[in-house]
């Protein structure tokens, strides 16, 4: 490799620059270009239904403005825009949008396709940038000027002409200095303001112009100058929507289209998941979601990826990355023990009516379709929060510190065994039989607490004898009981206990007998020390087992 034979793209100085002080408030005027753009990037372009079915789940989506292909290119692309019109298909508030190149014959194909249509945005182009100029059309700046002069004033002609026989079509003009990121920012305003002057637009009826790094060719704060340099420099800049349309060249297409909005833009078109042309268009997803989770109404409906996403994915035969941002099947998803510790206790403190502020989890994934189970996931990796989680979140099982240790090594091992992640029914299975909760084989008939002053005396039948002590509690006292029947002295380390609020399932499937207690005693007797767990119709009832389960 040879760095030596690329050199750096020329962008304006902009030592004044004020986008890096600005914060977002709103949304941008989002443009699925979904339908040409990521369509024209397939091996296997999609058939007029497969458009269909995309178009719908566009529209369920919220979008307005949608650009639905290049009708003047082929067959296809005709006719999928006459079926849109001819079946009445474009929902009053959305707006259909076209490409076409500035070429007479091309843009007078496009009406014809736009024949009847309520409201279109004709989207026409020409390339602009040093590279493209020099070497291809080997044209100069004001002959390519003069190609974007003409192409402006086709489409007003034929604007005018449809307009005679569908006098209540709707027309947007939109301009787009094609490979703008590799185009002299002052020779883009330049070109830009001889379109606006064939297009006299206002105010109340604005032009858009559309800015695209059609090849992603610098940083993105450097992209944001030039955005910046060019509104700057407009003249009439409140008479155009300021549009963006990023690549991915450089893996920044979205960074660029968000910096680009701080810079003044109005309008960013892109692609859902990143589809589209070499490394893929400015991923709408990714964008939108930055602002949600900022406070931001993203106005998209993303809350269902599970609908969308198979959507997307069958009509462009491309899979989506399980780590996809926001989106992706595992990015809620955390392995590593430390994490997992901080989310589980983070979750824990969280108030449904208070800011969201959970560690490793920016947003809150219900808000976008998915739950908690997924969240938390067991393997080798995992530690001990990782399993005192899925059985906290699966099973109500709050585990003390001590009793999450004890287990630990368990989980471990049955991770290391089964070679990868643990379900929680396999996880719940150890648990209970490491501490035999459903195979207890202590019965207690019945027991009898009786305060004086600050001791308690214990009266309990246990497997059919009766067991009595005294102590300043009731484990204590069952201490007590304990070394008067067999002269060993024991004393309770450590203890816990909650209520169930559902009855826990046995691993076979059945359900713990009345169980609504749960108990974890830690004791030491003699040099030994143990930990009993029980699940009880009641708290004393889980305490006693729990205890006698690490006195035997």
């Amino acid at each position: 490799m040879n760095p030596t034979k690329y050199q750096r793209t020329p962008t304006p100085a902009l030592p004044n620059r004020q986008w890096p002080n600005n914060f977002l408030t709103q949304a941008p005027i989002w443009v699925s270009v979904d339908l040409r753009d990521g369509n024209q990037a397939l091996a296997n372009p999609m058939s007029v239904e497969q458009k269909l079915a995309l178009w719908q789940q566009l529209l369920d989506m919220g979008f307005k403005t949608i650009e639905i292909g290049f009708p003047s290119a082929s067959q296809v692309e005709f006719d999928f825009t006459r079926r849109l019109i001819e079946e009445k298909l474009i929902p009053d508030d959305v707006t259909v949008q076209v490409l076409v190149q500035a070429r007479e014959h091309l843009i007078e194909r496009t009406y014809e396709a736009l024949k009847g249509v309520k409201q279109a945005v004709i989207h026409v182009y020409n390339t602009t940038s040093i590279v493209q100029r020099e070497n291809v059309f080997e044209k100069s700046k004001d002959e390519i000027k003069a190609m974007a002069v003409q192409g402006a004033k086709w489409v007003q002609q034929y604007a005018k002409q449809a307009s005679i026989i569908n006098p209540d079509s709707k027309w947007t003009f939109q301009y787009s200095p094609e490979s703008f990121s590799q185009t002299e920012t002052d020779y883009a305003v330049e070109v830009c303001q001889a379109v606006m002057d064939v297009w006299q637009p206002t105010p109340q009826n604005k032009c858009i112009l559309n800015l695209p790094a059609t090849v992603e060719s610098t940083s993105p704060n450097r992209f944001a100058d030039q955005v910046e340099y060019f509104i700057n420099h407009l003249q009439n800049r409140e008479s155009a929507f300021i549009s963006i349309h990023t690549h991915n060249d450089r893996g920044c297409a979205v960074a660029a289209a968000e910096l680009s909005l701080l810079a003044g833009a109005d309008r960013i078109e892109g692609t859902l998941l990143g589809n589209g042309e070499r490394t893929g268009n400015m991923d709408i997803v990714t964008l939108a979601m930055n602002l949600f989770s900022e406070g931001i109404d993203p106005q998209l409906d993303l809350s269902k990826p599970n609908n969308w996403i198979p959507v997307v994915e069958e009509v462009t035969q491309i899979k989506t990355h399980p780590r996809h941002p926001w989106v992706g099947d595992v990015v809620y998803t955390a392995y590593s023990g430390s994490h997992q510790d901080a989310i589980r206790k983070c979750l824990l403190k969280q108030k449904p009516d208070a800011a969201w502020n959970v560690a490793y989890l920016p947003i809150d994934p219900k808000d976008v379709g998915r739950d908690y189970e997924a969240i938390i996931r067991v393997n080798s990796q995992s530690g001990k929060a990782g399993s005192a989680f899925v059985l906290a979140q699966e099973y109500g099982l709050n585990l003390p510190k001590w009793v999450q240790l004890d287990f630990a090594p368990t989980a471990q091992k049955l991770a290391e065994k089964q070679g990868g992640v643990v379900s929680h029914k396999d996880l719940y299975a150890a648990f209970s039989s490491q501490y035999s909760l459903h195979n207890q084989d202590i019965e207690i008939n019945h027991y009898q607490l009786d305060r004086e002053g600050d001791l308690e005396h214990l009266s309990i039948e246990i497997n059919g004898e009766i067991w009595q002590g005294t102590g300043n509690g009731t484990l204590s006292a069952l201490c007590d009981a304990w070394h008067k029947r067999t002269g060993h002295t024991v004393d309770v380390v450590d203890y816990a206990e909650h209520a169930l609020h559902t009855l826990d399932e046995s691993p076979n499937g059945e359900q713990g007998k009345n169980a609504q207690a749960m108990a974890y005693v830690y004791l030491q007797q003699d040099n030994r020390r143990s930990i009993g767990v029980a699940m009880a119709s009641d708290t004393v009832s889980a305490m006693v087992i729990a205890l006698l389960k690490c006195l035997k």
